[in-house]
């Protein structure tokens, strides 16, 4: 038996290179954000007139982890490892680095698309999608977002 080559490592490179037609949805979807953000309530705060004004969506709810605690935990502590190394081969800690961050964006990816397959799974058996499943997953894609563009 011939064995079989090991997979080239995941990049963050690897993951940045998407076909046009997902660069296109993504310019759909932001545009579509846009008009749904212009189209939201305007909420006063309690000084009255004059003061700051923010979109009733904008105000977030306290973000649930992205990972079940194990699998949140093994992430980290590899992470441990791999700053650890640093001292003693840096540039092989900066590949191992990027290796673990696409592999963390990887899995994100995939588990989103599978919680929206199985939503767009039951729209095509023609069965109802509960508003709160659809709640949760709006939940899940803002936490999501809001952690991506945080400082």
């Amino acid at each position: 038996m011939t064995a079989k080559p090991a997979a080239a490592p995941l990049s963050t490179a690897d993951l940045a290179q998407t076909p046009e037609a997902i660069r296109a949805q993504n310019a759909r979807l932001e545009e579509e954000r846009i008009a749904h953000e212009a189209s939201q309530p305007i909420e006063r705060g309690d000084a009255g007139p004059g003061t700051a004004q923010t979109p009733v969506a904008a105000k977030a709810d306290r973000p649930g982890p992205l990972f079940p605690d194990t699998e949140g935990a093994d992430f980290r502590h590899r992470w441990t490892e791999v700053q650890t190394s640093f001292v003693d081969e840096p540039r092989r800690a900066v590949q191992q680095a990027d290796e673990l961050v696409a592999g963390v964006m990887k899995l994100l990816a995939e588990t989103f698309a599978r919680e929206r397959a199985s939503l767009e799974q039951q729209w095509d058996r023609g069965e109802d999608v509960t508003t709160e499943d659809l709640r949760i997953a709006m939940q899940r894609y803002r936490s999501f977002f809001d952690r991506l563009l945080s400082f």
